[in-house]
């Protein structure tokens, strides 16, 4: 069984700084790609930042120079460096991986964490 957990969510005031965090546990041979998306109320999941097993990244247009992907591949973790917040940015942000259990396994399966609460209000 694979979980994967965030943290660092939380209530900030315009401007400031957010570190989120999605550690993946469990059965894991290796994980491809991991992805920050986010939900605000009344809208759709939007991706927020991608990130490939090579390190290769990509983002949102509305958080490029202001939010930071990368991942530690021995902890298994993928972080999320979010400046300059505005109250656009409030939404529920989830994590998720493409995990591979075994060798044999080539194509992997995605994988979703809780999500986490990110406010930004004065």
């Amino acid at each position: 069984q694979v979980q994967l957990v965030e943290s660092g969510g939380g209530l900030v005031q315009p401007g400031g700084s957010l570190r989120l965090s999605c550690a993946a546990s469990g059965r894991i041979f290796g994980i491809y790609a991991m992805g920050w998306y986010r939900q605000a109320p009344g809208k759709e999941r939007e991706l927020v930042a991608r990130i490939t097993s090579g390190g290769s990244t990509n983002y949102a247009d509305s958080v490029k120079g202001r939010f930071t992907i990368s991942r530690d591949n021995a902890k298994n973790t993928v972080y999320l460096q979010m400046n300059s917040l505005k109250p656009e940015d409030t939404a529920v942000y989830y994590c998720n991986a493409k995990i591979r259990k075994d060798y044999s396994d080539l194509l992997g399966m995605l994988y979703w964490g809780q999500g986490t609460q990110v406010t930004v209000s004065s």
